[in-house]
């Protein structure tokens, strides 16, 4: 999949299930109930124990989805998890060797930024989607005030994102979104209750549908 059809796909979908946990057993499961209630754009964290090698299963296994390497904080470790075959790269924070590797092999970076200079300086570095995180103490109406001096800046809200605030985040000109626990909670990974998190994504879809 080339770099514009996968920032296509995660516009449209806009919603990136973010996978956080203590190990990496159950994840091929949890993306496939993901994606049975609508989502199919996932990031697997590097904080994941095994994240490169689950990366390059789940890759290989599923060639469908869109799946991309998060907490991604130098350019080797973006290199890696590259070629294990992310097809998007996420950053907490400004690292520019990182947007430099993923220039250099023409793949997405959405790279962390919050204040109004950190995030301009962040696009003007060539990122594909500005993450605006954390996002959760200022919430949508942060999104619309950064929209408002830097229209042309795809922002990615990270960090209290839920299917009852979704939809305000995108109103606000979110490109899209990104959730972990609101949507992948550690109960239901760690008891593998595939069925929750199944209907926790139809909860998130069904939201971003409303907000079109």
């Amino acid at each position: 999949m080339k770099k514009d059809a996968v920032l296509t796909k995660i516009k449209n979908e806009k919603v990136i299930a973010l996978i956080r946990a203590d190990s990496p057993d159950g994840l091929l499961d949890c993306a496939k109930a993901l994606a049975a209630g609508g989502l199919t754009s996932i990031e697997l964290t590097m904080t994941t124990p095994g994240a490169i090698r689950m990366l390059e299963k789940a890759s290989a296994e599923m060639p469908d989805f869109t799946f991309g390497l998060g907490t991604v904080l130098d350019g080797e470790t973006a290199r890696i998890g590259i070629l294990a075959g992310a097809k998007f790269i996420v950053t907490p924070a400004f690292r520019p060797e990182v947007i430099e590797m993923c220039h250099r092999y023409s793949i997405p970076i959405m790279s962390g930024a919050f204040t109004p200079t950190e995030v301009i300086n962040t696009w003007d570095a060539g990122v594909d989607a500005v993450k605006i995180f954390p996002a959760e103490f200022f919430g949508p109406a942060y999104i619309k005030s950064i929209k408002a001096p830097f229209p042309q800046i795809e922002v990615v809200p990270t960090g209290g994102v839920n299917d009852k605030n979704v939809g305000e985040f995108l109103k606000a000109g979110a490109f899209a979104t990104a959730a972990g626990g609101s949507l992948v909670d550690a109960k239901s990974f760690k008891e593998k209750n595939w069925a929750a998190i199944t209907a926790k994504a139809k909860a998130f879809a069904d939201a971003v549908l409303a907000a079109k």
